[in-house]
């Protein structure tokens, strides 16, 4: 395990927490009012990152964005993680015909385009927090099922596992007894690795239209608004939320990948996240 990697990597998504979450109560500022004279101006000591088209600022606005965007995947992550998590282990524990079943819907979800059933998901319930987690999570459990379902095969081939059967022991007790504790590692670390999926998902929605109301700030929905202001010349409206997107997956993506290395080393066999 890279420990500079990894500490650089905690950090950055430490201080984007703190960011986040202080910028928005510090400041005082409700990031949702408007002030049409103060309208696309360039970053300052005044607006850091500049105002948007509307006169709010960029800097409150992207802290109050981070935040929703970081709330909303790992919503969706925790989500996926469960759904996919109880399908592995309901294939690889009761196998047979179950496992086969179980394993080839799980091939037909993962066949559909999964912005695309993103999309008409939301598009249902457009503007609700709910529908855009359901509909990334419903897209985004299938990797999570072969994970878990990859270490509960190879744990049926443990000595332990054929004694707790000859002596006995039910599909539940070695559920909870002995596959549960087996898979948590790789469900924790599926959290983490699905959160850059999410945060790209939740923000493609948005600037798609289909994510949170205009109002609401998130990432998608700032580079959503930074469209018509790029084309006046205000490159800051694009620039600092973008930054701030690419830099906070790229912080929670390698944490993801040093922690499973630390978990597990990586195998020939095991599909990636």
């Amino acid at each position: 395990m890279d420990r500079r990697r990894l500490v650089l990597a905690g950090s950055v998504l430490a201080l984007l927490t703190l960011y986040a979450v202080a910028v928005p109560w510090l400041s005082g500022i409700d990031d949702r009012v408007t002030d049409f004279a103060a309208a696309r101006q360039a970053p300052s000591l005044s607006h850091v990152f500049g105002t948007d088209s509307a006169g709010r600022d960029l800097f409150v606005r992207s802290a109050a964005a981070i935040r929703t965007s970081l709330l909303v995947a790992a919503a969706c992550a925790v989500l996926a993680t469960v759904i996919g998590s109880m399908v592995g282990v309901v294939a690889g524990v009761w196998g047979g015909w179950v496992d086969r079943v179980v394993m080839r819907s799980t091939d037909a979800v993962n066949a559909l385009p999964h912005l695309l059933l993103g999309i008409v998901i939301v598009a249902m319930f457009r503007g609700s927090i709910v529908a855009i987690v359901l509909s990334i999570a419903l897209t985004h459990w299938t990797q999570v099922a072969r994970i878990v379902r990859s270490e509960i095969l190879g744990l049926r081939e443990q000595p332990y596992i054929d004694a707790a059967v000859l002596a006995g022991a039910s599909r539940r007790h070695l559920v909870a007894t002995h596959v549960l504790p087996a898979v948590l590692p790789q469900a924790l670390i599926a959290v983490v690795l699905l959160l850059p999926h999410a945060i790209w998902h939740e923000s493609t929605l948005s600037f798609l239209g289909f994510g949170l109301a205009p109002h609401e700030p998130s990432l998608g929905t700032l580079l959503s608004e930074a469209r018509s202001s790029l084309l006046l010349g205000g490159w800051w409206t694009l620039v600092f939320p973008a930054g701030i997107l690419v830099l906070a997956t790229v912080a929670v993506a390698v944490l993801g990948s040093t922690l499973r290395q630390a978990v597990s080393p990586p195998k020939p066999s095991e599909l990636r996240l």
